[in-house]
């Protein structure tokens, strides 16, 4: 009885699946290892071609238009810089977040500065070159560090 224990319940264990494929070899595993394997060159892919910019951006849009969808722009490139100024001004950029944030419009050094800018831009250049001989003259460059 203990033979008819190991032996499994089922009749379809014990046959081979009738959906095994014929083309598996029987041959002994000698013949396999005798043959070399045949050497493939690696799939190579093609990058898809590369697509011209439009010259213009009104063409570029209007072949966005046809597709139906949104135009995308940019983001601009952003650019960090140090530069030095006399400790007055740079506590009128601290009361200028102050007034900011009382406005209910938190605000960071860097946008007052762009903000500032941006205004001087809108000047006539008789303006701007007023307002810049009300400054002081600084030496340029970082401050020695016995200073800070």
């Amino acid at each position: 009885m203990a033979e008819n224990d190991k032996k499994p319940i089922d009749a379809q264990a014990t046959k081979p699946a009738a959906s095994a494929p014929a083309t598996r070899s029987k041959a002994p595993a000698k013949a396999a290892i005798a043959k070399k394997p045949v050497a493939r060159a690696a799939p190579t892919r093609k990058s898809p071609p590369v697509k011209k910019a439009a010259s213009k951006p009104a063409l570029l849009a209007a072949k966005t238009a046809k597709a139906g969808k949104p135009v995308k722009t940019k983001k601009p490139k952003l650019v960090r810089d140090s530069f030095t100024m006399p400790e007055g001004e740079y506590a009128l950029i601290a009361a200028l977040k102050k007034r900011c944030l009382a406005a209910g419009m938190p605000a960071k050094k860097s946008e007052i500065l762009r903000a500032a800018v941006a205004n001087l831009a809108k000047l006539s250049d008789a303006s701007v070159v007023t307002a810049l001989r009300r400054l002081d003259v600084i030496k340029t460059g970082r401050p020695a560090k016995g200073n800070q």
